[in-house]
């Protein structure tokens, strides 16, 4: 299960919070925004995804396989012809 370490809960404002070991933070990439959730009987506590956070290692993935064309360049297809109106 990993690495386990008891500690208090302690009191902030209104809230409750605990500390989470250095380590900890730095091991798990925790630095300022959290996603919380409730799963079964544990909470879950991890990075924040951050939008567009991997978008460019898909665009390098993409100019590899020449999917990186511009719309345009893209031939129509017999449905854009003859199907689509506007």
């Amino acid at each position: 299960m990993g690495s386990v370490a008891k500690t208090h809960v302690v009191r902030i404002g209104n809230s409750r919070g605990v500390r989470i070991p250095k380590v900890w933070l730095e091991q798990l990439d925790l630095i300022d925004e959290v996603e919380m959730s409730i799963q079964a009987d544990r909470l879950v506590i991890r990075s924040a995804r951050r939008p567009r956070m991997d978008w460019e290692d898909r665009f390098i993935a993409m100019h590899e396989c020449g999917d990186d064309r511009p719309i345009e360049d893209i031939p129509a297809s017999s449905w854009d012809e003859q199907e689509w109106e506007w």
